[in-house]
Formats: structure tokens, sequence, C-alpha cells
């Protein structure tokens, strides 16, 4: 007599079909108009200086709020996301977008200018991670999903690289004003094609919304977001220590009441997730090496080599191409090789961009050595997301995008506050002590005071010798980053 067997059935996600993949052409559309609004401002700076007349602080909040609010309320937008529907928070945030846009398109003076761009940021971190946390209900399947993040990675390139291009022909033709309007079709479409392509999802059992815990948790980022910023802008002063201690005190605050509630405003347990923690130092240290380069190539770009807006940002193309390429190329790698080996082996590629930096100048090396690095750095962005994503049970996807994102835009600060420090001292050093005050701040004021002469050279000279530091201490970050990846993540299996 035998004895028949069954096997139990395995659950397998179901994968997407057209209407995802078309909701997620929808949705990818607010994400390339986040990052083009960032690359097209600093193009604008000089002529909406000129008109408005801002004070030296109203431009330093004019260029830095809108990350500044970004950062410090990306996570409580994807805790809102996941209580209240994600869908719901999307059209909210572009609806808000797109009315700031209108406000900052027409802001009579710097002040109406300052408060457009403010309401820009909170309406970016309402979008960004209700993007991602619904891309990532969207497709259940592993496979789908990484390709559907790396989109999601490549249309934030696409934003990057056709930013300074499209600003620079606006600004050839029409008023400042005008780079604030190309997000309005944009958001239009979003608002009218989301609904009947993109389902709504929140979690089932969210738990009541404690006021006091979005409180704290506002007081705890916003000082050490302004303490990195500071640190970026002013190198180590009393104020920034200030803040970084102001934010540790409410961060101590806030995490002992999240420990205490039954529904807290992030769940810490995420963290105790290997991979959870691992995805997010990845990306803090991953973007802390890129961009402590990345701001500098397009001031060597115009400072030092003389080339216009426009052309400069030509030559950035290569780079955003390289960050398209790696995110392409990454869910393909990880389907063959763990995540880990991915990430350890795109940030040793990276170390050859970086080399070219430190050891080499001139217009075709910058270009070519960023495109090398971010092509390096892309699966950091595509992976360390998908990865924290993936971390977390479906009913707190926002809230693990958001803080993904939150620690992307730390990243990516940091690296300015700590090479950007660097690159300033070096170039200090370099430029005799006798010079002017203006000429020791920046190789752009050195222009404004030296004319063509001896002084102005030695200020190109000296910011390329910046960059070359800069570069081989952003190296140093991606070996770091690289170390870490291998210890924290190598138990994360290939994607199947």
């Amino acid at each position: 007599m035998t004895t028949a067997t069954t096997s139990a059935p395995v659950d397998v996600p179901p994968r997407a079909g057209v209407r995802a993949w078309l909701g997620l052409a929808v949705l990818l559309l607010p994400v390339t108009l986040m990052t083009a609004d960032l690359g097209v401002l600093w193009l604008a700076t000089p002529y909406l200086s000129a008109d408005l007349r801002p004070s030296g602080a109203q431009l330093l909040w004019i260029t830095d709020i809108y990350g500044f609010l970004t950062a410090a309320t990306l996570v409580v937008m994807g805790t809102l996301g996941d209580r209240y529907g994600r869908r719901r928070l999307l059209m909210a945030g572009s609806a808000g977008f797109l009315l700031a846009s209108l406000l900052a398109a027409y802001a009579p003076n710097a002040g109406t200018l300052i408060v457009a761009r403010a309401v820009l940021g909170v309406a970016g971190a309402a979008v960004l991670p209700s993007t991602l946390a619904l891309i990532s209900h969207m497709f259940a399947d592993a496979r789908q999903r990484a390709t559907a993040i790396a989109m999601w990675v490549t249309a934030l390139s696409v934003g990057l690289a056709i930013g300074p291009v499209i600003g620079g022909v606006l600004l050839a033709s029409w008023w400042w004003g005008s780079v604030f309007l190309m997000g309005l079709p944009v958001m239009l479409v979003a608002l009218v094609a989301v609904p009947p392509l993109v389902p709504e999802y929140r979690d089932p059992r969210p738990g009541r919304l404690d006021p006091a815990s979005v409180a704290l948790f506002l007081l705890a980022v916003l000082p050490l977001v302004y303490g990195v910023k500071s640190l970026a802008a002013h190198g180590p002063t009393g104020e920034a220590a200030g803040a970084f201690v102001l934010g540790a005190a409410f961060t101590v605050l806030f995490v002992r009441r999240q420990n205490r509630l039954e529904a807290p405003l992030l769940d810490l347990r995420l963290f105790r997730s290997r991979a959870f923690t691992g995805a997010l130092l990845t990306l803090l240290l991953g973007m802390a090496a890129l961009n402590g380069v990345e701001y500098l190539v397009p001031q060597y770009l115009q400072a030092v080599a003389g080339l216009p807006p426009l052309e400069a940002g030509l030559w950035l193309l290569p780079g955003a191409a390289g960050l398209i390429a790696g995110s392409q190329l990454t869910p393909w790698a990880a389907r063959r090789v763990r995540p880990a080996c991915v990430l350890a082996g795109g940030l040793l590629v990276s170390l050859a961009g970086y080399a070219a930096l430190a050891l080499a100048s001139g217009v075709t090396v910058a270009a070519l050595g960023l495109a090398v690095i971010m092509f390096g750095v892309a699966p950091i962005s595509v992976l360390g997301t998908a990865l924290a994503v993936g971390a977390a049970p479906p009913e707190k996807a926002g809230a693990a995008a958001a803080t993904g994102q939150t620690a992307y835009d730390l990243g990516l600060a940091l690296g300015i506050a700590v090479t950007g420090s660097a690159a300033v001292a070096v170039y200090r050093g370099a430029v005799p002590a006798d010079a002017p005050a203006a000429a020791r701040e920046s190789v752009g004021a050195a222009a404004s005071v030296a004319g063509d002469g001896e002084l102005l050279a030695t200020a190109r000279e000296a910011f390329t010798t910046a960059l070359q530091a800069a570069s081989a201490l952003s190296a140093a970050f991606a070996l770091v980053t690289a170390a870490l990846v291998l210890v924290l993540l190598r138990g994360v299996p290939r994607i199947r």
C-alpha cells in the first residue's frame, strides 16, 4: 500500500500587468521633476538675484530651504502615507508642488520666494516616498520590483541630466521664473492619470497618530539637518555644534516615546533588521562619497574651465548617462550574484573615477571621471533603496522608503559637509595669505575681484588642487562603504 504525499503550496507573488507598468510611467514623471527642479535653480540664481536683490542670508535660504525641509519631513510624510493613503498623499503633494511652483515663478520679492521654496520642499517630501512605496505595493514580484526601482532611480538621473539643459534654454528666452513653470504640465498629467492607473494602499491597522511624536521628530531632525548644512557652509562652528547637541537631545526623547507607543510614528523595530540598517548605512556613506565631488565638478567646469552654464550642463551629461547605465544594469547583476557583491563591486569601480579626478585635471577628465563614479555608485541608489523597502512589512513600506530617502539626502549633505570643508581648507591654503578676502573664499569670488590676472590663475589652480583632495577623501568614503556592505549585507540572497 502506498501513501500519497502532497507538498504544501508555495505562495508565488503575482506578477504585475500592463496597468501597473503604465502606472509606473506616470509615477516617474513627478520623480523626474523633483531632481530637474534642483538643477535649474543654480542656473537661475544670478538672474533672480539681479531682479529680487536678496540679502546674502536670503539667497542662502532660497537655495537651501528646499532640501532642508525635504530631508526633515520625509519620514513624517512617509508615515502619513502609510496611515491615510499613499496615493492620496501623492496627489496632495503634487497639487502643493504645482501651486508652490506658480508662487515661486511670480514671486515679487525674496521673502515670497523663500516661502514658495519651503512649500516645494514639503511637497517634494510627500511625493518621493509615496511613489516609492506605491511601487513596492504594485510590484510584488522581487524581479519586477527591482526593475521598477531601477527605473525610479533612472528617472532621478534623467531629471539631473535634463534640468540644467532645459533651464539653460528657458533662461536664454524668458525670465528667471520660467524655470519653475516647467513642472506644471508634469504635475497636471500626474493629477489626472494617477487615480485610474495607480491603486490606493494604506496600513489596514495604522493606529492613532501621535502629534507629540511628530513634534519630537521634527525637533530632532531639523537641528541635525541644519547642523550638517551649517557645517558644509561655514565649517566647524559653535552654531553647528549647538544644533547637533539639540538634535541629539530631542532624538533621545523621540526614541523613548516611540518605544512606549503601540502605534509609533516610526517603528524602531525596523532597525533590528540587518538588511534594513545595512541599506541605510550604505545609502548614507555611499551618497556622501558621491556628493563629495559631484557638487565640485560643476564649479570646476564653470569657474576654472570657464564654460558658460549651458555648455557646463552638457558636459555633465556623461555623468547622468553613467548613473542611468549603472541603474539599469543593477537588477540584471543582482539576479546573478548577491547584492553585497554588486554594491561592493560598483564601489570599487567608482574608485577609478575618483582616481582620475585626484590625479589629473581638465574638462574631459572631469566629465569622464564623474561618469565612472556615477556608474559605480548607481547600485547603491537601486539596491540600497530596494533592500530598505523590502526589509519592511508592506504596511510600513512608506516609512521605510522615507527613512531610506532621508539617509540618501543626509548622505548628500554629509558629503558636502566633510569633503567640502576639506576642499575649502586646501583652497585657502593654496591662495596667498595677502590676497583679497573675497578671493580666499571661493574661486568664483576670485574671478570677480582679480579679473584675468595672476591671482585668478592661482585661484583656479588652488581649486583644482582642492577638487583633487576632495576626490581622494571621497575614495576613502567609498572603501569604507564597500567594507560595511560586505559585513552587513553578505547574508542577503540574490534577487530571484
